[in-house]
């Protein structure tokens, strides 16, 4: 493969690793895009890849957003479902954005519902880790004590964009009208309980190994939250029919299941204080996902931003950072989202009699 600026960038860095230093230029290739926020470097006959932020998208500066993608993979070892973390490689002026080193995980794609099972027993591990008992522990994750608040403050910057997003009158209702629920659900007092989460667990995030093992191969976003977000990011439409690779719609009998499969594959105790919450949170994070369709819609019209390395805000959409196939991909995914008809059929799973809301007690 030809070599570029950045892969002659990366050389150099990873070379100064212990390990690393007899690897030639020629090992390092780059990987198709697959995705919004990263370049995927692989490093031939050492069996890791470069992870290459192309954005961050927490709005965190470029050194911060490693960090904090380094500590997601850092606290999600553990649970033996995602790949080690080798080295990092901290933002320069060759590299503003930095790169991680990690394991290149072996496998295919998820395929939808059968390997379900599989991709709730990988965030069932997760879930089940020890929460450390400090603040100053949980840092520099996003630590939320209240996860429905804080996740909603999230939805409530991605729906300034409704606006701007040229939506039909009748999805625009439909989301109002979530969003007026959601403003009064959390208004309860009472919380869900707290667990180590991915916050980015949709299909396409996983490979599976020839042992049947999910793997969640992308972890930036993870913090202390619910879990019930992550088991809605893993089923929900928005999610299941994002990447190409795992494409599948669900039905409700498959929903059902990987529910129940996470209730049983949990803490009893983590069960059974989350059952109430599990709907309602697949609610939210709905929401999140859709507005988030909004926000992209208008945020990827904008040129690019310089990428500095010293840059207090890495978070950056613009389609001029991704190949024109995956924009127009995302631009076809968000175009469906944001159908009156898809919002209908997505919402129905909450307001109509079917057996997920039979399993899944509403908490209201």
């Amino acid at each position: 493969m030809k070599s570029t600026p950045l892969l002659q960038a990366l050389h150099r860095r990873l070379v100064r690793l212990s390990g690393f230093q007899g690897v030639p230029l020629e090992a390092l290739a780059l990987l198709p895009t697959t995705g919004l926020a990263h370049d995927h470097v692989r490093v031939g006959g050492m069996g890791v890849l470069l992870r290459v932020p192309k954005q961050s998208q927490l709005g965190l500066p470029a050194s911060d957003n490693l960090t904090y993608q380094a500590a997601c993979f850092e606290r999600c070892g553990p649970g033996g479902h995602v790949p080690g973390l080798r080295a990092v490689l901290l933002p320069d002026e060759t590299v503003p954005m930095g790169a991680l080193v990690v394991d290149e995980i072996k496998g295919r794609p998820p395929m939808l519902p059968a390997d379900l099972p599989a991709i709730i027993r990988a965030l069932a591990s997760i879930h089940s880790l020890p929460i450390p008992p400090s603040p100053a522990g949980r840092r520099p994750l996003r630590d939320h004590a209240d996860p429905v608040g804080e996740t909603l403050r999230e939805v409530t910057r991605h729906a300034a964009h409704l606006d701007a997003a040229g939506l039909r009158p009748e999805a625009r209702r439909a989301i109002d009208g979530e969003l007026a629920w959601a403003a009064e659900f959390a208004r309860r007092d009472t919380r869900p309980p707290i667990t180590l989460i991915s916050f980015d667990a949709h299909p396409g995030n996983y490979l599976v190994t020839d042992t049947g093992t999910a793997v969640l191969v992308d972890l930036e976003k993870a913090r202390y939250g619910a879990a019930g977000f992550d088991l809605a990011h893993a089923t929900l439409y928005t999610s299941t029919t994002w990447d190409v690779a795992c494409h599948a719609v669900l039905g409700t009998a498959d929903l059902a299941a990987a529910y129940e499969h996470w209730l049983n594959a949990v803490p009893t105790a983590l069960a059974r204080a989350s059952l109430p919450w599990l709907l309602p949170l697949r609610r939210v994070m709905w929401l999140w996902s859709v507005t988030w369709s909004a926000k992209w819609r208008v945020e990827s019209k904008a040129e690019a931003k310089p990428l500095k390395h010293q840059a207090s805000d890495a978070e950056d959409w613009s389609a001029d950072l991704s190949d024109a196939a995956l924009v127009d991909h995302v631009a076809n995914r968000v175009a469906d989202f944001l159908d009156p008809v898809t919002i209908a059929a997505i919402r129905s799973e909450w307001l109509d009699a079917n057996p997920l809301t039979d399993l899944l007690p509403s908490g209201g």
